[in-house]
């Protein structure tokens, strides 16, 4: 597996490809996560719970929004993250694709597809330290921009079911959670 990191200008990325489903609502609405707290990622990363809340506050403050990129690609962005929260599993997001945009109608086509099916963040590392396993942990993040990539670095980075088919998942295993507990 190859694995990919660019710093440009302390813009930190990181990408490596994995399997996943892709998971769109009405068409150009995405939801997913692009981070995880404690998930190492494939250059020995792993961001930690917390890591995100002082950049989101921040950002919150100044009235902007972080960044939807193509690849990674500043010249590229292709939609609007309406949504970028840091919940107890890592940094969710959800947002839309804007098909007015020429790179956002083929990002829709390839998420479509299935030809792209990963969620990848820029960021510039603010507080770390060395882990046990080589890697860091990243304490503090500042965070640029959350791209849809070909190959994220953190395998569990991806587009996620719809709300619709997590309604669904979460229905199914409440049935067979009541049915084991009827069983024992």
């Amino acid at each position: 597996m190859n694995i990919f990191s660019q710093e440009k200008s302390h813009l930190e990325t990181k990408f490596c490809s994995f399997d996943g489903d892709i998971g769109l609502k009405d068409g150009t609405v995405i939801t997913g996560y692009a981070s995880l707290f404690g998930a190492t990622d494939k250059g020995g990363d792993a961001v930690q719970k917390g890591a995100f809340k002082a950049c989101l506050n921040r950002i919150a403050k100044k009235g902007t929004k972080v960044k939807m990129l193509w690849q990674h690609d500043p010249t590229c962005p292709i939609g609007v993250w309406d949504e970028v929260v840091e919940d107890g599993k890592g940094l969710r997001v959800k947002g839309r694709i804007l098909t007015e945009v020429q790179a956002g109608r083929e990002a829709l086509a390839l998420l479509e597809a299935g030809a792209i099916d990963g969620l990848s963040i820029g960021y510039r590392t603010l507080r770390s330290e060395k882990s046990a396993k080589g890697g860091r942990l990243l304490h503090e993040i500042e965070l640029w921009e959350v791209s849809l990539v070909t190959f994220p670095m953190l395998s569990e980075a991806r587009v996620s079911r719809t709300d619709e088919e997590a309604a669904l998942a979460e229905s199914l295993a409440d049935t067979f959670r009541q049915a084991r507990e009827m069983l024992a």
